[in-house]
């Protein structure tokens, strides 16, 4: 069984969709029906990663409607609801120059431009123009709010030394 650090959260369970045992997934992809070339997942139960097969998925409306291979009646369904869905990260397709998983971001460093330390990548957040780092400094308790914008604020993403330098100052 592999360690929780080499899972990576694409989704959770939602809901029953039908009578056959299907399930409605919010997905955590972008877009959202990238969930969908996944499989196997991997179900989040008491703690523990459990493979699950795929057998079948759909765009659904908004949403997304999946079917696993040993769950095929709706009352499987419902203790599961909540749970998340994640993949293996040697599951994910490798990125082009300039995009990053946000998975490969967290954690990391963050410096401004002066070599000033901003704190270090606790999340991302989607506003619908771009990304946002969530940057926060344990030392002096603060959290900074840094549009991830490459070229414009972000100078470099270095994932071997762990380190995003940003064109942000310490009082923005």
């Amino acid at each position: 069984m592999a360690t929780s650090e080499e899972f990576v959260p694409v989704g959770k369970i939602a809901g029953v969709f039908g009578i056959k045992g299907w399930m409605k997934v919010f997905s955590f992809t972008e877009p959202r029906k990238n969930i969908l070339s996944y499989s196997p997942l991997y179900i989040s139960l008491k703690g523990e990663w459990v493979e699950a097969k795929v057998s079948g998925g759909r765009v659904q409306g908004k949403g997304i409607v999946i079917s696993l291979t040993d769950v095929t009646d709706p009352d499987q369904v419902l203790p599961l609801i909540g749970s998340e869905l994640a993949i293996t990260k040697d599951q994910l397709k490798p990125t082009e120059n300039d995009d990053f998983y946000w998975t490969d971001l967290t954690g990391l460093e963050v410096i401004n431009l002066q070599q000033e330390k901003l704190g270090t990548v606790e999340g991302l957040l989607e506003t619908g123009a771009h990304d946002v780092l969530v940057v926060k400094d344990k030392q002096n308790k603060t959290q900074r709010l840094v549009p991830f914008v490459m070229g414009d604020i972000v100078d470099k993403v270095d994932l071997m030394e762990g380190v995003i330098q940003v064109d942000w100052e310490l009082d923005y």
